[in-house]
């Protein structure tokens, strides 16, 4: 699963020349979110589905990445990244998360 993460954010890390995503975007965006990525469920919520599209439309360089997995982390604490793989897979898009150092 962790190839699977590593393997779209390199493919997300190729877009370049785009503005920077900010933290406050990411906050934004993730918190409807954060009770199923968390907790998990037995649906994700169309929010959640909503935000990831909108983030990605946002995320083009390894700083984008870097600056997304740091905001989740000091929103929210730790996610549960069986849950981040299962929203992507259920909203048929990728999760620009990776689990980070920051």
């Amino acid at each position: 699963m962790r190839s699977l993460l590593l393997a779209v954010c390199v493919v997300l890390a190729l877009h370049c020349g785009e503005a920077a995503l900010s933290c406050d975007t990411v906050v934004a965006e993730i918190n409807p979110c954060v009770p199923y990525l968390t907790q998990g469920g037995d649906v994700v919520p169309d929010t959640c589905c909503d935000a990831t599209r909108t983030l990605n439309s946002q995320v083009h360089s390894n700083v984008d990445i870097h600056r997304f997995c740091c905001c989740i982390q000091s929103a929210m604490g730790p996610i549960n990244e069986n849950n981040a793989w299962l929203m992507s897979v259920n909203c048929n898009e990728r999760f620009p998360y990776v689990l980070c150092s920051c």
